[in-house]
């Protein structure tokens, strides 16, 4: 496995990239769905709806970091688990090749003396 990337590559720069324009879509996207939340409430003074919007915004945010944090520890999780997996089966690879190796080796010098 290659690993993650090193620090100062441009993967590690595309991905910090990445992650900066989806967090910016996902603030315009909080802040479309708290106006859209509020339009209907016409009886809110400006400064209400503001303080509201303000608030539906922040709370989304709030849950869509948590969520990300989730993903996240799952990711490392779940890559932990299959670079375990992958060097349980190398180990097995590697025992296998070798246990056919020796019987090759063995049925030769057997073969070689008769």
């Amino acid at each position: 496995m290659s690993g993650p990337p090193k620090r100062g590559t441009a993967s590690e720069l595309g991905n910090t990239v990445e992650g900066y324009l989806l967090w910016q879509a996902r603030i315009a996207e909080a802040e479309q769905r708290a106006r859209d939340f509020v339009r209907p409430m016409e009886w809110l003074t400006t400064s209400q709806r503001t303080e509201i919007e303000s608030h539906y915004v922040a709370d989304s945010l709030q849950r869509a970091r948590q969520d990300l944090e989730r993903v996240a520890a799952r990711s490392l999780s779940l890559r932990a688990e299959y670079e375990h997996r992958y060097q349980q089966l190398r180990r097995r690879c590697l025992g296998l090749t070798l246990t056919v190796c020796a019987v090759l080796t063995t049925v030769a010098i057997v073969l070689s003396t008769w």
